[in-house]
């Protein structure tokens, strides 16, 4: 990813940030700190497209519910998680869904299934993907060197990298198993 990103960085980091883009804002700020792209340029690329990307979600959701339907239908447990979590939250969650993977692209699919107005969303969401571009283009650029140093010892030691991966992924499939289970009366 990183030598992808150096090369073809922007267009890159456009085309991740409109599924989420959250590996490639944080490796477009490494790079950023290693003097291979621009900081600013790449919360500006992140924050275009992830707002698009969210933006298309929400327009198919409201306006092409038929063509949508299938792919809500498998995953209609994550989609009444989002509707929860947007009655419990409100508007806060069109910032917060930024944030948490696996859920992302349902929150602005399920917000655009209720009557919420178009134009609030895009607001909000343009909003909110300037800041999430911003703290973690800042943070990554920051945290520059030890993440630098950290894909070294990857390298190193790739047996290290799939124990990661593994071990994300399974918090985040235990995450949704309790938070979608069905509660028993």
């Amino acid at each position: 990813m990183f030598t992808s990103l150096s090369t073809y960085g922007y267009i890159i980091l456009f085309l991740y940030s409109l599924g989420g883009g959250m590996v490639a804002i944080i490796a477009a700020g490494v790079l950023s700190y290693s003097g291979q792209m621009d900081l600013t340029i790449s919360i500006v690329v992140a924050t275009v497209a992830n707002t698009l990307g969210d933006t298309l979600l929400f327009y198919m959701s409201r306006y092409n519910r038929s063509d949508m339907m299938p792919y809500i239908l498998k995953h209609r447990r994550k989609i009444a998680l989002s509707h929860i979590l947007m009655k419990r939250y409100g508007d806060k969650i069109i910032f917060f869904q930024k944030f948490l993977y696996g859920i992302k692209t349902l929150i602005p699919l399920a917000i655009g299934l209720t009557k919420y107005s178009f134009a609030r969303f895009n607001a909000l969401n343009a909003i909110s993907a300037f800041i999430w571009a911003v703290i973690l283009g800042l943070a990554s650029y920051q945290a520059g060197g030890p993440l630098i140093r950290f894909v070294g010892y990857i390298g190193e030691n790739p047996w290290v990298m799939p124990l990661i991966v593994g071990g994300l992924l399974g918090a985040i499939w235990l995450y949704f198993q309790t938070a979608t289970r069905k509660k028993r009366n």
